[in-house]
């Protein structure tokens, strides 16, 4: 009788130690460069005040760590966490599979799965409040503007 040994990539022991390498590097990153207000919400640990150029789009997810400048109502939170989720789940494989489904987040299956309307990449439709402003300025999960 042979037996195989079975290296399961995701919801893993191997994807929670990369979720939490990527979010032990978002919160020092976080740290290093918010100038802003920095707190737990919606189980992310969110740093406002992040110079533009240190996140993509209207913010980065980066395991736990949601960095941004401002982009933080409660609707784009709840974006974010679906992200935080993702990275959960795939570990390190989640910005190589964010990458492998494109930059157009109308197309991207993560941002999709995460809620275009929330996210800013769509108007939020009649009757339903977005937050701030009524519609995000786009989070991110992962892609070429960040790590996730």
């Amino acid at each position: 009788m042979s037996r195989t040994l079975r290296v399961r990539l995701t919801d893993s022991p191997i994807s929670a130690a990369g979720y939490w390498w990527a979010t032990a590097v978002g919160f020092a990153w976080g740290f290093l460069w918010s100038r802003g207000r920095v707190e737990v919400r919606q189980g992310l640990v969110v740093f406002r005040g992040m110079p533009r150029w240190t996140f993509g789009r209207g913010g980065s997810c980066v395991g736990g760590c949601y960095l941004t400048d401002r982009n933080d109502s409660d609707t784009v939170l709840g974006h974010e966490v679906v992200h935080r989720e993702q990275w959960r789940t795939y570990g390190l494989l989640f910005p190589i599979l964010y990458w492998l489904s494109g930059r157009d987040p109308l197309r991207n299956r993560f941002e999709i799965e995460a809620g275009l309307e929330a996210g800013g990449y769509l108007p939020a439709r009649r009757g339903r409040r977005t937050g701030a402003g009524g519609r995000g300025a786009g989070g991110t999960g992962a892609g070429g503007d960040a790590a996730g």
